[in-house]
């Protein structure tokens, strides 16, 4: 009986710009809360305005990620196909 082992089941997945652009902002928001988390617990300064501005970058880190993600795309495409989608 033979078993193949996970790698060869699972085909060779290619990661794309919206994965890679998704993680980096998963690890750049976790970076900034732990870092708010520490300078909150060693009362290191203002770290309510640290706190308040991880919540802003929260919704802001996001939506600036989709909107370069989408002018990458709309620069990808030939202009013929930007004119079209008016």
């Amino acid at each position: 009986m033979s078993h193949q082992s996970d790698k060869e089941k699972l085909p060779n997945h290619k990661k794309t710009p919206k994965q890679i652009g998704a993680l980096i902002c998963v690890f750049l928001l976790v970076g900034m809360y732990i870092g708010a988390f520490i300078v909150a617990c060693l009362d290191l300064g203002d770290s309510g305005r640290l706190f308040a501005g991880c919540l802003v970058a929260t919704i802001g880190v996001p939506i600036l990620l989709w909107l370069f993600l989408w002018c990458l795309e709309r620069m990808k495409k030939s202009p013929s196909e930007n004119s079209d989608s008016k």
